[in-house]
């Protein structure tokens, strides 16, 4: 049977707008760690909350962070060495910090390719691979070329909320 087109929501008035909210809270549900995307721009150091990070290849060790394109540090980000930092559970201050409601100024490392936060969980220095349109979003590839991590409980987000993944949790011993 084929849809009559009063049963096709439509895409630009309040039922578009209510869709984006039930999709965003869809998304959601799917609990994220907490990163911060940090490197030096043209115009200053930046660091980015995120939670859109993920692994993409072993060989080369390549992962993804997804950047909104209307944050302020967008456009300067294109091309440049970056760093994901993944936040530890005592964190959360760092997350809001460069969500836009700063405190405290983070302690920095200079990392052999780009700025680090000092005693986050883990992280992944990145040379740029590939930037790819998402959307709203742009979708930076980076290669791994330093990375660590130590123990402790990890920050994570959901329901627009943060919780904490125990370290027990995770199984990193699992690994080793």
């Amino acid at each position: 049977m084929i849809a009559q087109p009063s049963a096709v929501p439509n895409r630009h008035g309040p039922t578009s707008r209510h869709r984006a909210l039930h999709f965003r809270g869809s998304l959601g549900r799917f609990a994220t760690g907490v990163a911060i995307v940090t490197f030096d721009g043209v115009s200053k150091r930046h660091g980015i909350t995120v939670n859109s990070f993920t692994s993409v290849s072993l060989e080369p060790p390549l992962v993804l962070v997804s950047i909104a394109r209307n944050t302020r540090a967008h456009d300067e980000l294109a091309g440049r060495p970056f760093t994901v930092n993944i936040l530890g559970a005592e964190q959360q201050a760092l997350a809001m910090h460069f969500a836009g409601r700063p405190g405290v100024e983070p302690e920095w490392v200079e990392g052999p390719v780009a700025p680090r936060l000092s005693r986050v969980l883990a992280y992944f220095e990145c040379t740029p691979w590939a930037a790819y349109d998402g959307g709203d979003h742009t979708l930076y590839l980076g290669e791994v070329v330093d990375f660590n991590y130590r123990s402790g409980d990890a920050l994570a987000f959901a329901s627009g909320r943060f919780t904490t993944i125990p370290e027990s949790q995770l199984g990193v011993e699992d690994l080793l």
